[in-house]
């Protein structure tokens, strides 16, 4: 059965614009209770967090009354990171956590995000179950629940953090340049970082509830690039807005990607105990498979997103998967992508490696990619094509083994995307703009392509 509202990670939209508004949001808070009070042995309470957005305000009071209307009990957390969310759906016992955040969006976007008790996004039939209940005429339970705020969140968030390092781990000696992105990491990354024993300058770390990722965090890193070179720093760290994407840059104010961080980590614990295998994504860089192939650590792809990573690494029983745009799981510490775990686990494989990261990240060579967006009038299917299927074969022949081509949908709007990687950057920009073209010739010949990113 199809979904109806939930995509890969939760509903997301315009603030004002159905589903993204207060009076489906309460449906929603009501919907959620009633499937876990159904399911409940006992305690009813599910938590809410939220980003800095300032419609996260009016969406917490209504999915605050939707769930007391439900019977369950609430429990208010604040402007928490989403990994936070899930670690303390587990901490507080409570049958499910709920985030208010639209990630890397700008502030007029918001969304919900929905984990389980165990702290794992929501399987398929629970949130069929909450999509079923949301066709019903809402009805207020026999005995309503109540709210409480949770003042102690933040501390056992840092605590947390700070635990997932080998005891007697410190970072002094570090100079660390923390880029908030004016998220939801605010409060809690300084704190663990000064805590932990490192100099912290911190950037972009006061929310207005407007300026949450704007020119600033793991999607606009200039500014921490400049910061770090300014102060002479030894690593800045970037958040996105809701903090569950980092991205590195080093002392030379070279930014390090998710691709580059994944290898780190993965690289230092081979080097200690072993790695078993590693899930990237479709769009992880093709440098990061041949590393791992020379390090003789397995290596596969799943589908775009973290939903598909995990369910990659709980299949083949792996610790470590990411994405190249920040999301990093490492699980056997957590349970989902986590930015301030993830900037620990980074830190604490140098000091494996026991080389600053601009040495670390050599062990991985990123191969050019150029990626192509191929717009349609509506969603095609591209199986079946046979010619493009022969002009994809006839790219991938001049390639040989030294790169890769996918030609993938968009899940969200009619968009092919024509991506290449290789070796040779005059090769791949030429096959990509090739290949392009006979997507547009077969499929559309009135709307533009649009080149992405070399």
């Amino acid at each position: 059965m199809s979904r109806k509202y939930f995509g890969t990670d939760g509903i997301r939209g315009k603030v004002g614009e159905y589903p993204i508004t207060p009076d489906f949001v309460l449906r929603l808070g009501w919907a959620v209770g009633r499937v876990f009070a159904r399911r409940s042995k006992g305690q009813n309470l599910v938590l809410i967090g939220k980003d800095t957005r300032i419609s996260g305000y009016m969406f917490e009071s209504a999915l605050e009354a939707g769930l007391i209307n439900a019977g369950v009990d609430v429990g208010l957390l604040g402007p928490m990171p989403t990994p936070a969310i899930a670690y303390l759906s587990q901490a507080f016992r409570a049958q499910a956590g709920i985030v208010i955040s639209a990630s890397h969006n700008p502030f007029y976007d918001n969304g919900i995000k929905l984990f389980s008790g165990a702290g794992t996004k929501l399987p398929d039939e629970i949130e069929l179950e909450v999509e079923a209940e949301l066709d019903k005429t809402m009805v207020s339970a026999d005995e309503l629940g109540k709210a409480r705020r949770i003042d102690d969140a933040k501390g056992r968030y840092i605590e947390f953090c700070k635990s997932t390092l080998p005891r007697g781990l410190k970072l002094n000696g570090y100079h660390i340049v923390l880029d908030c992105s004016h998220g939801a990491t605010y409060q809690v990354a300084p704190s663990v970082f000064q805590e932990l024993g490192a100099q912290v300058d911190v950037i972009h770390a006061a929310p207005d509830g407007r300026n949450i990722n704007e020119g600033c965090g793991s999607t606009h890193p200039a500014k921490l690039q400049a910061r770090v070179l300014e102060l002479g720093a030894d690593l800045g760290i970037a958040f996105d807005g809701d903090g569950d994407r980092v991205l590195f840059v080093d002392h030379e104010g070279e930014l390090v990607d998710g691709d580059e961080l994944l290898y780190i980590i993965s690289a230092a614990r081979h080097q200690l105990r072993g790695c078993s295998g590693v899930a990237g994504t479709l769009m992880s860089n093709y440098g990061l498979e041949l590393a791992f192939k020379k390090l003789g650590i397995p290596f596969d792809r799943a589908g775009v997103g973290d939903r598909h990573v995990i369910e990659m690494m709980r299949t083949k029983g792996w610790m470590l998967g990411g994405e190249s745009s920040g999301h990093i799981i490492c699980g056997d510490v957590t349970t989902t992508g986590d930015g301030v775990v993830s900037a620990l686990q980074v830190v604490n494989a140098l000091h494996i490696l026991a080389e600053p990261l601009a040495t670390s990240k050599k062990g991985m060579t990123k191969l050019p990619q150029t990626m192509i967006n191929v717009r349609l009038p509506q969603r095609v299917n591209l199986q079946a094509n046979k010619v493009i299927d022969a002009a994809v074969a006839a790219a991938e022949a001049e390639l040989a083994d030294s790169g890769r081509v996918l030609l993938r949908p968009s899940g969200t709007e009619p968009v092919i995307r024509v991506m290449v990687e290789g070796e040779d950057q005059m090769l791949v920009s030429d096959l990509a703009g090739r290949l392009a073209e006979v997507v547009q010739a077969e499929l559309t010949s009135d709307v533009p392509i649009l080149k992405v990113a070399d």
